[in-house]
Order: C-alpha cells, then structure tokens, then sequence
C-alpha cells in the first residue's frame, strides 16, 4: 500500500486513533468505522480488508485486556460464540469478494455501527437470560463468515445481539466482543494471507496509530466512561460512509 499517495493521507491519520478511541471504549476493534473511512478517503477495496483486519487485531486486543482486568469478561459465553466463529471467519478471509459487491454489503452492514452507535437497540437489562450452546453456535458461525468476508471482527454486530436477547449486560458483552473480535480477525487475516495477501509495513503503521486511540478508549471505557457527543459524530460519519458504499 503506498500510504503516502493518498490524497489527504495525513487527515486519515489524526482521524484515525479517534475512530480506535470511540470504538474500544465500548469494547470494540472499530473495523467499521476503519472501513467508513478507508472508502471515503478512496483506499483501494483490495487494501481495506487486510488493513481493517489488522487494525481489528491491534485495538480489540488492548480492549479485552482493559475490560477482562475490571473483571468483565464471561468466558462461557465467549467460547459458545467462538467456536463455530473462528474456523467461518477464516473461511470467510480466503474468499474475495468482487469490489462493487463488496462495497455495497459493508455499507448495508455499516448501518449495524450506526445504530449501536446511535443505540437504537440493545439497551441493558437486570434481567439476564441462560444461553443455549446450539444458539451461540449459530450465532457466532454467520457473524464469523461475515466478518471474515468483509473484514470486521464481527464485534458491532454481536454486541447489540448479546443485549437484545438479554444475555449479558453492557460491560460484559463489551468484554466478550472484544476477544471475539480479536480472535475473528486473526482467523480472517490466516486466511487472508494464506489467499496471498502482502501486509505492509504502512499498514502496521497505521496499527500502531489506531493502538494509542484504542488503549486510551478502552482504558476509560472500562471504567464508566462514555462519551455521546462523539459516539453520535462517528454516527454521522458512518452514514455518510454507508451512502457513499451503496449508492456511489
């Protein structure tokens, strides 16, 4: 990827560590909105992919280890998603996607962070139900191959489903989706790198840029804070993104 020749190249990359800030302190890697802002600062759609997923792997690594250290993290429920998740999501990473394709389902899947973003759905609840193997199964083998066809973890997604149906509050579906995340990403890039794709050493760059953000957001995330000024300016950043995606 030749970084430098972007047009605004150095906009991306103060904007960057802000998306990774927003996303981790609420237990996320941020893919979606790495890809919101790779296709409106025009990356190639053969650079997004392997980039969101490396970023992915850099933030939601420092997310789970700042939620997992408050004492969040709920392994069961980790390992009911993770183990269909895993082996789809490195399915989903081997398989390219042509790139008009490709665009038009991360944008329609882009709307999933606006509205965790915005939260529409998903609001927390004392009341927390048992979840069934066979339902984690299922739900973390179509998030897996999802997230590995596109390139996002799979966490903004999961999230919204883990409180919706009441199976775990706020913090600890943060916690749960950011190892979920970590590992759907690894999986995807393996598969990635074993289609032949070269990471770059710009993309490990732009890792590190997005770490900084990450450790500060999840760093404050994990103990009580928020903020939704800025949740709800990423909001609009990834609607416009989702439009561009879609209809440009």
């Amino acid at each position: 990827m030749m970084l430098f020749d972007i047009e605004y190249i150095w906009l991306f990359m103060a904007i960057l560590p802000i998306v990774a800030y927003l996303y981790s302190s609420v237990g996320h890697g941020g893919a979606s909105g790495y890809l919101a802002l790779m296709a409106l600062f025009s990356f190639a759609p053969e650079v997004m992919k392997p980039t969101s997923l490396l970023l992915n792997i850099f933030v939601s690594g420092i997310a789970f280890y700042h939620y997992y250290k408050a004492g969040h993290f709920n392994k069961k429920l980790f390992l009911y998603f993770s183990l269909a998740s895993i082996p789809l999501a490195f399915l989903g990473g081997l398989i390219e996607v042509d790139a008009t394709i490709y665009k038009k389902i991360l944008g329609i899947l882009l709307i999933f962070a606006i509205i965790k973003m915005l939260d529409a759905f998903g609001k927390e609840t004392n009341t927390i139900k048992p979840m069934k193997i066979w339902q984690g199964l299922i739900v973390g083998s179509i998030i897996g191959f999802f997230s590995g066809l596109i390139g996002i973890g799979g966490g903004i997604i999961l999230t919204p489903i883990i409180l919706l149906l009441h199976w775990g509050k706020m913090k600890e579906a943060a916690a749960v989706s950011a190892l979920f995340i970590w590992v759907n990403s690894a999986a995807a890039l393996v598969g990635q790198v074993s289609s032949g794709v070269v990471i770059t050493k710009a993309t490990f760059l732009l890792a590190a840029i997005a770490f900084v953000g990450g450790f500060i957001g999840s760093y404050y995330g994990s103990k009580k804070y928020n903020n939704k000024s800025l949740r709800y300016l990423l909001a609009i950043v990834l609607i416009i993104a989702s439009i561009k995606l879609i209809f440009v």
